[in-house]
């Protein structure tokens, strides 16, 4: 796709929309629970020091993920 990149390519205050996720079946049900959906509005909030964990708002919530993951998790 054009245009995508993974959330972890965010710069901090940056916005995209969410798109898709190729993380396992349960871990995308886990972050759909907390408002990770696509279409979703996200903003990256903030790294941590070491770079891990990313922290970004979504849905008025801020949630801190691993580096690892938020580089499944894909915005346009």
């Amino acid at each position: 796709m054009n245009g995508t990149k993974s959330i972890s390519q965010l710069h901090p205050g940056e916005s995209a929309t969410l798109g898709g996720m190729s993380l396992p079946v349960v871990a995308q049900e886990r972050l759909q629970e907390m408002g990770l959906l696509p279409g979703e509005p996200v903003r990256l909030v903030r790294r941590a020091p070491l770079g891990c964990p990313i922290e970004f708002e979504v849905c008025g919530a801020r949630l801190a993920i691993r580096g690892r993951d938020a580089a499944q998790i894909f915005v346009q």
